[in-house]
């Protein structure tokens, strides 16, 4: 009898591991991004410079992405995997020192922002094209959605932790936390027996990148799941910034509500991830993609208008339902897409795409100075979903 694509995946230790990876990174990064908006927005109060901190993350994406992704091609993947997790230990570790010593100040915070955002941004290109190649081409839909789903279950237990840890520790005990959660991550990639090394033929890394975007805008799957990206990290995703200003300023809540009010998200996301691993197929991959953004969207809108933080809540939860659509397929779609020897590459693109999310936080942060968090949050939305509509016939082709 043979065994499902589900237990076939679980008997490759590999994948686990770099599951692993991906959980430990993702939930450091809503640890510290809730716990660090939570810290700046009490020094300073500016909703603009809470954006600010979650866009320094972003910003490496849309400046490095597509050349580590062809560099990525080059080199020993398992090796740059451990380069990237050693990076963000040791940024947390001159952290907690600057904290201990009573030095650490606002543009430390963004710095280690950015330097950590530069790790984030090989994410697609390093980790997840090892992810297909020790699973394979025809399980790489059910293998996404599992690490999709381990990036959302962060997302239920990331802020918790943040929120109680900040109240209870203060900004200290986050950051071992977090030094202490890297480490963890290094040993998994040590046990890492796949040597998926370069695969790029010999010649200039220029040439090869534009060679990868080339081909990404003549194929109209690839070309219409990337302008999607974009609209989603310039409308959408910013306003994941602005949940911990909602939480207290419209919401009044505490630390510890605005980490349980983060959360919300992340639980509807991973319940969307289970649901894709179970039951979606291959025809249903552009539908769960497309709908997915929009429902994002429209829940973001819902959220921002909320006046008690049970509907609040409820919208986030519906948020991460769409968000697990969304980013499921995002990256299954480009691999699929994409020839063996330029995924890397082209991933590299797509984190390009991701990473022009900080024109959506500074605008979002700019505007919500002006306007109010919740107001800017809601016509952000609703300017998602009019481009959207106003992009129907280059997207369609999904």
């Amino acid at each position: 009898m043979s065994k499902s694509p589900f237990r076939r995946i679980i008997d490759t230790p590999d994948f686990w591991r770099l599951w692993w990876v991906g959980l430990i990174n993702a939930t450091v990064r809503w640890v510290e991004t809730v716990a660090v908006g939570v810290v700046v927005y009490q020094r300073t109060e500016s909703a603009f410079l809470v954006a600010m901190m979650t866009m320094l993350r972003l910003l490496p994406m849309g400046l490095f992405g597509v050349f580590l992704g062809a560099f990525a091609e080059r080199l020993d993947r398992g090796r740059m995997l451990f380069a990237v997790v050693l990076l963000m230990a040791g940024t947390s570790a001159v952290l907690a020192i600057l904290n201990a010593t009573g030095q650490l100040d606002i543009w430390h915070l963004a710095f280690a922002s950015f330097v950590n955002g530069c790790g984030w941004c090989t994410d697609n290109p390093v980790r997840r094209v090892m992810i297909g190649e020790v699973v394979g081409r025809e399980k790489m839909s059910l293998a996404m959605s599992l690490d999709v789903g381990a990036s959302n279950a962060s997302r239920m237990v990331g802020p918790v932790i943040g929120g109680t840890l900040l109240a209870g520790a203060r900004l200290h005990g986050v950051l071992i936390l977090s030094m202490a959660m890297y480490c963890a991550a290094l040993l998994m990639v040590l046990t890492i027996r796949a040597r998926i090394a370069h695969d790029a033929k010999p010649g200039p890394v220029l040439a090869g990148i534009a060679e990868g975007i080339a081909f990404a805008h003549n194929d109209k799957r690839l070309r219409g799941v990337l302008l999607v990206t974009v609209i989603y990290n310039v409308f959408a995703w910013p306003f994941t910034s602005m949940i911990p200003v909602i939480g207290r300023d419209r919401l009044d809540l505490g630390p510890e509500g605005v980490g349980l009010l983060t959360t919300m998200d992340g639980i509807g996301a991973f319940a969307g991830a289970l649901v894709l691993a179970l039951w979606l197929t291959q025809r249903w991959y552009a539908r769960a993609y497309i709908c997915g953004v929009l429902s994002y969207m429209l829940m973001v809108v819902v959220f921002a208008l909320a006046q008690s933080p049970a509907v609040a809540g409820a919208a986030l939860l519906l948020t991460g339902i769409g968000g697990a659509g969304f980013g499921t397929m995002q990256a299954t779609l480009v691999y699929l897409a994409s020839p063996p020897e330029m995924r890397s590459r082209i991933l590299g693109v797509l984190t390009v795409c991701i990473g022009v999310g900080p024109i959506g936080f500074v605008w979002l942060g700019w505007l919500a100075d002006r306007i109010g968090s919740h107001n800017a949050t809601a016509l952000t939305g609703a300017l998602g979903l009019l481009a959207m509509a106003a992009t129907w016939r280059w997207w369609r082709e999904i």
